[in-house]
């Protein structure tokens, strides 16, 4: 539009994600990292914490979380169910919950906040991300593996626990827990997660496939992507709604849709892992500009290396220990633990809901934030470096 600034023009911001995204992969390579690593990193020296070029805007923003949804899904068409949905990965995720949560309150009470605000920071620790780590783990080509399927499986229903955690926290806070709560919020996830399943085999796994051979399909093959896409937004909004992750929604949709037989398949998978490639880099752009290290003072500092350090180390233990009873190898329990360590949008949130209360100050929302971000760092570095080592290329 004439007089528009080229600064606000939506093309132009489009433009500038994407050349970020791109000095992320540059990064990557010459430290030898993950490349969710390098564009994280290049976020962080665009955004306010270094040069400023870019905010989290609520475009900014929009788009990081389409980026989230298609990662997921695009990650959930490599994921059948029955590998995931196992008890022995409701143990991992159980006391991947426990444990972060007492930790992260006793180390609040330690740091002198007090009842409300060491629960809200115990919470903030107990959710975990799977998209970064899912994404990692499929760079190395390890998604396949018995520990991925452990990471995935364990962190879908971590989720649903965030989930009661965060009820559980909201009513402590304000003074009025029920036990009708809880019970609600519990029954619309494992809800939706049955439903979902039943709805995505029965329903739309036929549907798609009769869709692909119609004359329609035979015509504009790229139906079949645009109906599988249309699929995975839809769970991630009813996600929403119930009070999940919208990328548990669209992984739950992918994986629903993994195994289909369609005639054009390789159209509706390259279409979904293209797509991922432009809004997934966006997603991963938007963490590092989020972070603004300004709001970070030297009385701050101390309570943030030992947040990161708790974050860590509980997700460790709290899933590596419960996954090494069942049997697994000391390797590979520490491969679940540190895949489990990313935090996610549910600590953000928590973060935002104890600043909007009063019951968190600035800096102890600042301190989440980026105890959030760190995790998420950190965990692709562990595993590409030490658990998974990964030489580099010549």
């Amino acid at each position: 539009m004439p007089g528009e600034s080229i600064l606000s023009n939506t093309a132009f911001q489009m433009s500038l994600l994407m050349f970020v995204a791109l000095a992320g992969y540059l990064i990557a390579y010459r430290i030898n990292q993950s490349a969710v690593v390098g564009i994280i990193i290049a976020g962080i020296i665009v955004g306010p914490s270094l040069l400023g070029w870019i905010t989290y805007t609520d475009f900014v923003s929009t788009l990081g979380n389409l980026g989230a949804i298609v990662l997921l899904f695009t990650i959930g068409l490599e994921f059948n169910l029955k590998d995931i949905l196992k008890i022995r990965y409701f143990f991992i995720a159980l006391f991947g919950v426990i444990v972060p949560a007492c930790c992260g309150y006793f180390l609040a009470v330690l740091f002198d906040f007090d009842f409300k605000a060491s629960i809200l920071v115990g919470t903030a620790l107990t959710a975990t991300s799977i998209a970064i780590t899912a994404n990692v783990l499929r760079e190395m080509g390890k998604l396949q593996t018995e520990t991925a399927k452990a990471i995935i499986g364990a962190a879908v229903i971590d989720d649903v626990l965030a989930l009661l955690a965060l009820s559980i926290s909201r009513g402590l806070v304000s003074g009025d827990l029920s036990a009708v709560d809880i019970v609600v919020a519990a029954a619309k996830a494992i809800g939706f997660l049955v439903i979902g399943v039943l709805v995505g085999k029965f329903l739309l796994g036929r549907l798609i496939t009769r869709l692909d051979k119609t004359k329609l399909a035979a015509k504009y093959p790229e139906s079949i992507f645009i109906f599988a896409i249309m699929v995975a937004f839809f769970y991630a909004v009813v996600a929403e709604l119930i009070g999940l992750s919208a990328i548990v929604g669209s992984f739950l949709a992918g994986a629903c849709l993994e195994g289909t037989n369609l005639l054009r398949g390789k159209v509706f998978k390259e279409g979904a892992e293209h797509l991922q490639i432009i809004f997934a880099s966006i997603f991963f752009v938007s963490l590092g500009v989020i972070m603004d290290f300004h709001a970070v003072n030297i009385s701050l500092i101390w309570f943030i290396l030992a947040l990161c350090a708790v974050a860590i180390l509980s997700k460790i233990i709290g899933c590596g220990i419960p996954a090494l009873v069942q049997r697994t190898n000391i390797r590979d329990s520490m491969i679940i633990g540190v895949g489990m360590v990313p935090r996610g949008e549910v600590a953000m949130i928590v973060a935002l809901i104890g600043l909007n209360l009063g019951i968190l100050n600035q800096s102890a929302y600042t301190a989440l934030v980026l105890m959030s971000l760190i995790t998420t760092i950190i965990a692709p570095i562990i595993l590409r470096n030490w658990l998974y080592k990964v030489k580099p290329s010549t």
